[in-house]
């Protein structure tokens, strides 16, 4: 990891790591994309033919989970194309070259941190509901922010498969519950946060079961979920404000975005071209 000072920034990036890898693979001549990975195609087990190397796309996968430590711009495409590890097929190995040409055009890019004046607190979870073709399984992702900087984000598949999209989106705000417990942390460290942590959401139907006293049939499998994020609520520790799909930052850990979109979210992240 390479680290960049000044006087009132700290930015981190792996941009040497970067050109070492698209040497390796011989694709620092490739054409440049935009996103990395095309919000048009879906991944499964059965689509493509097998490929006779496996340890080559094992190889590169490795080393494109390492990029992931700061740039977070293709954290979920690689937890994608993780998933075919065991049986990689041409389409596969197509989307990490997509990854690799996006880096391409985008090798500098790092994480910016800087003092915004403030002491905020705050989260954005998102999922993307049955969005897996093989089990249907929906996939969580949230970020959160601390002083207005980007501190912790992941990009994960749940572990059972939800029946609406309100259940996937529920169990996506627990996990950015227990993300915003970081608040503990910073009272071992001296820090004194008083405020509410706002846990940002934008599907309506999940917020109003948190705010909702009375359990219905189609929430006792989500029971001890609904009881966290209550038990916070009623300690003030967190709030949970509403956010427009369009400035829901979480939605770039959970699936493919238009160009547009994708670079509006990345900007907001607070990554940067380190060495424009």
């Amino acid at each position: 990891i390479e680290v960049a000072y000044s006087n009132v920034s700290i930015a981190l990036s792996q941009r040497k790591y970067t050109l070492d890898i698209l040497g390796d693979v011989g694709l620092r001549d490739s054409k440049p994309v935009d996103t990395p990975m095309d919000p048009c195609v879906k991944l499964d087990n059965e689509q493509g033919d097998l490929l006779y190397d496996f340890e080559k796309y094992r190889r590169l996968v490795g080393k494109l989970n390492y990029l992931t430590i700061t740039r977070i711009d293709i954290s979920f495409a690689v937890r994608v194309v993780s998933q075919f590890m065991h049986d990689p097929r041409a389409s596969h190995l197509e989307a990490v070259y997509r990854i690799m040409r996006y880096l391409k055009s985008a090798s500098s890019r790092g994480i910016l941190f800087s003092n915004n004046g403030h002491l905020r607190l705050e989260a954005f979870t998102d999922t993307d509901w049955a969005g897996s073709r093989d089990d249907r399984r929906s996939t969580s992702g949230y970020c959160t922010f601390l002083k207005g900087n980007l501190v912790t984000w992941r990009s994960k598949k749940q572990s059972v498969v939800a029946r609406s999209n309100a259940e996937a989106e529920y169990r996506a705000m627990v996990q950015g519950v227990c993300e915003l417990l970081l608040r503990l942390l910073l009272k071992d460290l001296g820090i004194i946060h008083e405020k509410s942590m706002s846990l940002y959401f934008d599907n309506k139907a999940a917020i109003n079961i948190t705010h909702n006293p009375i359990q219905h049939d189609r929430t006792k499998h989500i029971e001890i979920d609904r009881h966290l994020i209550k038990e916070k609520l009623d300690h003030k520790l967190i709030c949970t404000p509403f956010v427009s799909s369009e400035n829901q930052l979480a939605d770039i850990f959970t699936k493919g975005l238009n160009c547009k979109q994708f670079n509006c979210i990345v900007c907001k992240l607070g990554m940067r071209n380190i060495y424009a």
